[in-house]
């Protein structure tokens, strides 16, 4: 996810709502541990016959798309799981906080569910994420599986991201374009990118790229406020560019594909995995998007020609019939389900504390639930995986996105150190 210009402009005013509020998700004394019954070590979170997970979504800003299907997603792996006896006889709920992805209200939710939760199960927003590294790693210790791909998350046992980070995915990306669309050495490539951890952490991935390769990025920083790339079109085009990485929300990217269609510019643009809704095929973007787009994803996409991915669409349009299907349910489902995972062998170990879960998360080596990916959670200071699918945007096919190129991560991408 991106950070966004207020992020930037009450960057003072976070730092002190941070001191000020340090203290009030501290891990108290005498909840740090205890032992239940059955012999089960349990501390924070777990109160009664529950175990209470946090979710900082976004329902209201930027990525309110995203947060709804991630969130709802979520809900219904808990109702599953609970219908199923729950983990170690406890039942599992999730507490929401929608931060509309406001900085401020994005930390102050951090403080209160903190001493409450077991764990996030979500955390949209990178810059957020960071914004409260030190308090997870120093003081809270439990486990955030965060809907954020910036590489600078990268090392906390505690926060860990799922999937090639944005620079390995815009590695990947540009691979793409090489090996499918005809970019070669010596050509120059557009990247239009939001200001903060989304974007820049993408664009230390195509100037790796461009690196390696012998191509030219020619930078075009957007706020997430920007909403008409006609004039980064017209720059783009001005520059000689040959394809076009954007690193933005859905909103910039259909603006972005459409100016650049009415405009006869056609050349080919890939998004990372937060550039795309479904919802924009059905605007006037739609036909550029279907013809001259492509979008880098951690995993299958909802429709995916799997049992699980089959599975997974069934259950979701029968709990909510009305909304629509994207990648965004496949990314919480894919979040939840590696902390239940977590959950599960903590319940085998005897030891629900947040150190209990967070040393189970340490021996998943190829969580895979059917998206084509496997997984591995051994090594904090590594993504979980390096590889990135290429979809396309198709109305015909459920979740309006289809594959094109099977999961594989390029030999730069394995070659590449993220913050190296």
């Amino acid at each position: 996810m991106t950070t966004t210009y207020a992020a930037r402009v009450a960057a003072g005013a976070l730092a002190a709502l941070l001191v000020l509020a340090g203290c009030s998700s501290k891990a108290k004394d005498d909840g740090d541990s205890q032992d239940t019954a059955g012999g089960v070590k349990t501390g924070e979170g777990i109160s009664g016959k529950t175990i209470t997970l946090g979710v900082l979504t976004d329902m209201t800003g930027v990525y309110a798309t995203l947060g709804k299907s991630v969130t709802q997603a979520q809900q219904l792996y808990v109702k599953q799981l609970n219908a199923k006896g729950g983990v170690c006889g406890y039942q599992v709920s999730l507490s929401v906080r929608d931060h509309g992805y406001d900085p401020q209200k994005a930390v102050s939710g951090y403080t209160e569910l903190a001493p409450k939760v077991l764990g996030f199960t979500q955390f949209i927003g990178s810059p957020f994420v960071a914004a409260v590294k030190q308090r997870v790693d120093g003081q809270d210790k439990g486990l955030v599986l965060p809907q954020a791909w910036a590489h600078s998350l990268l090392g906390s046992p505690y926060i860990r991201v799922i999937g090639s980070t944005y620079d390995i995915e815009t590695i990947n990306a540009i691979d793409f374009l090489m090996q499918e669309k005809g970019i070669k050495m010596g050509d120059k490539i557009g990247h239009v990118y939001f200001e903060g951890d989304y974007g820049e952490s993408a664009l230390v991935g195509a100037k790796h790229m461009a690196q390696e390769s012998g191509l030219t990025v020619v930078e075009q920083k957007i706020k997430p406020t920007d909403n008409d790339m006609t004039a980064q079109v017209a720059a783009l085009k001005k520059a000689g560019v040959k394809a076009v990485v954007i690193s933005a929300g859905p909103r910039q990217a259909a603006s972005l594909v459409g100016v650049a269609a009415a405009s006869g510019f056609g050349v080919p643009v890939i998004g990372n995995n937060s550039a795309f809704a479904p919802q924009l095929l059905a605007t006037q973007a739609g036909p550029a998007l279907s013809k001259n787009y492509w979008v880098a994803s951690p995993s299958l996409p909802i429709g995916a020609d799997t049992p699980e991915a089959k599975q997974l669409v069934a259950d979701y349009r029968a709990a909510y019939p009305k909304d629509a299907l994207d990648n965004g349910v496949v990314a919480g489902w894919t979040a939840v389900s590696v902390f239940g995972e977590a959950l599960k062998k903590a319940c085998a170990s005897k030891d629900l504390t947040r150190a209990g879960v967070d040393k189970a998360l340490l021996t998943i080596d190829a969580f895979d639930i059917g998206f084509g990916i496997p997984q591995d959670f051994t090594d904090p200071k590594a993504p979980s995986s390096r590889q990135s699918v290429i979809l396309q945007p198709d109305k015909g096919v459920t979740g309006g996105m289809k594959v094109v190129r099977e999961a594989e991560a390029s030999s730069v991408a394995e070659a590449y150190t993220p913050g190296a």
